[in-house]
């Protein structure tokens, strides 16, 4: 079996497919174009086996139709075994269906980085333990703070969760993966987050997702992936918070915690049509970028507005009303503008669509798509996140 402690080098690969391929597509070809290759004693399988190759990491994303990764091996063999190795991954010429080109990016020696790493250390220790103490008052006095707020921390349902003193009387909760995390949180004020101990979301986690908007805020890594996919298949879970990549709740900074809680992304931003998590595709470091690419800043998505729409909406704005129109913007009929999710619900067939001269909000533009109307026009549209591609958006001021 290997030990991570026996590596020595680690071989970084990068690779492209033309078309889409899974991981296992990836492991599948690596094992089975290298087979012979170099003969008995540089086998993948059998170093693998005895423990001399460890884990073979891949990471890939699909766009427009292709695919592309990073590939991450171990290894404990020396430096000509290792260099064979890689060098033999470079003649990988398909994955499952599909052409693929690989290419060794650089293998990168692990005792060097760890030697570098002492020696910074060393360094770092040089100039910090050896000073002379300093009695700082104001660094006591903060100690003392900071203990009194950690001590606010309190267990509630039946699994003795830790939380923050406020999570039960808050509108809106943080889920966190431990008690660690929910220390942090108190460190910098944050009272109202909530442990789940573990990768078996608890009872009392759904419960309380279902009365309060919860954020879920778990570490940067492949665990906390595995609780957040759990989290959304059986938890009401509203938004997630992205943190660092590698990083851990319970140790980043105050900026590390507030700019990702205020930066917060919907959680449609990381599930499929069918409700399915897609971690795969949209992994913490692509959120926020889908996000950008889909909010409606500029307006790019909502078109000009034809001229008779114009007076129609001063007369809405003055009247207070909706109005269903046809095709040809023809008004069919009108209601007080706080009645129109009741009357979308009794519309006639030949509504084409709406004027308001309400403010649209995400969950009246969901209504709409789901009456199959063909567009809606407003004075605004505000916090639409995710814009049904059968709606048209008409904006008049």
């Amino acid at each position: 079996m290997y030990s991570p402690d026996t590596t020595k080098y680690q071989i970084y690969l990068t690779f492209e497919a033309e078309g889409v391929v899974e991981k296992s597509d990836v492991v599948g070809a690596i094992f089975g174009q290298t087979e012979g290759l170099l003969g008995e004693d540089l086998d993948l399988r059998d170093l693998q086996r005895s423990g001399r190759i460890g884990r073979i990491d891949v990471k890939t994303v699909s766009k427009k139709g292709d695919t592309f990764g990073e590939i991450l091996i171990f290894s404990s063999i020396d430096r000509a075994e290792t260099a064979l190795l890689a060098a033999s991954l470079e003649t990988i010429e398909r994955v499952g269906p599909c052409t693929s080109r690989f290419h060794v990016e650089k293998i990168e020696d692990i005792r060097i980085s760890k030697r570098k790493k002492i020696v910074d250390r060393a360094k770092e220790l040089l100039l910090e333990s050896f000073e002379e103490g300093i009695i700082n008052t104001n660094e006591i006095i903060d100690s003392v703070r900071e203990y009194s707020r950690i001590e606010k921390i309190i267990e509630i349902g039946v699994e003795n969760l830790p939380a923050g003193p406020n999570v039960i009387d808050s509108d809106a909760i943080i889920i966190v993966e431990g008690r660690a995390d929910v220390i942090n949180l108190l460190r910098y004020g944050i009272k109202n987050a909530v442990a789940v101990e573990g990768t078996n979301v608890p009872q009392t986690i759904v419960d309380l997702c279902k009365t309060k908007t919860a954020t879920a805020f778990l570490d940067g890594d492949r665990g906390g992936d595995l609780i957040l996919s759990e989290l959304l298949q059986i938890a009401d879970i509203d938004y997630v918070a992205v943190c660092p990549r590698g990083r851990s709740v319970e140790d980043i900074s105050r900026k590390e915690i507030i700019k990702p809680l205020r930066n917060k992304v919907p959680v449609e931003f990381i599930t499929n049509n069918d409700g399915s998590v897609d971690l795969g595709t949209y992994s913490r470091d692509t959120i926020k970028e889908k996000y950008d690419n889909h909010e409606l800043k500029d307006h790019s998505s909502i078109p000009l507005y034809d001229k008779s729409l114009a007076e129609q909406m001063k007369e809405a704005q003055e009247k207070h009303i909706s109005r269903f129109l046809s095709e040809d913007y023809e008004i069919l009929n009108e209601y007080p503008s706080d009645e129109i999710e009741a009357a979308l619900k009794k519309k006639p067939d030949n509504v084409a669509g709406v004027l308001t001269d309400r403010s649209v909000d995400q969950v009246l533009l969901d209504q709409i798509a789901l009456q199959e109307l063909d567009y809606i026009a407003a004075p605004d549209f505000k916090g639409i996140i995710k814009k049904p591609v059968s709606v048209k958006l008409l904006k008049i001021p």
